[in-house]
């Protein structure tokens, strides 16, 4: 097996970064489905590579959960707001 580079760490979270990052609309699914999909493939070499990458395989738990709640925010809409509770 080989050893777990840097390099390939960067790639995941640079899509993570612009998914988190993108501000037109009409782009973030797409975004956001490259950057899951980089964290998969991420996530099965850490599973077998050597050694311990127990803070990168946390990071990338938290990535995809940050992608998930991203994509759902996306999809609920705007909250009315109570004009009631100013009163």
């Amino acid at each position: 097996m080989r050893a777990v580079s840097q390099s390939e760490a960067r790639i995941w979270r640079n899509l993570y970064t612009a998914a988190l990052f993108e501000s037109d609309h009409a782009k973030l699914p797409q975004r956001i489905a490259e950057a899951e999909a980089a964290l998969v493939v991420r996530a099965r070499e850490l599973f077998n590579a050597p050694g311990d990458n127990i803070e990168e395989e946390e990071a990338l738990d938290d990535a995809m959960y940050a992608l998930h709640a991203l994509r759902n925010a996306r999809r609920s809409p705007p909250p009315v707001p109570d004009h009631r509770a100013a009163a």
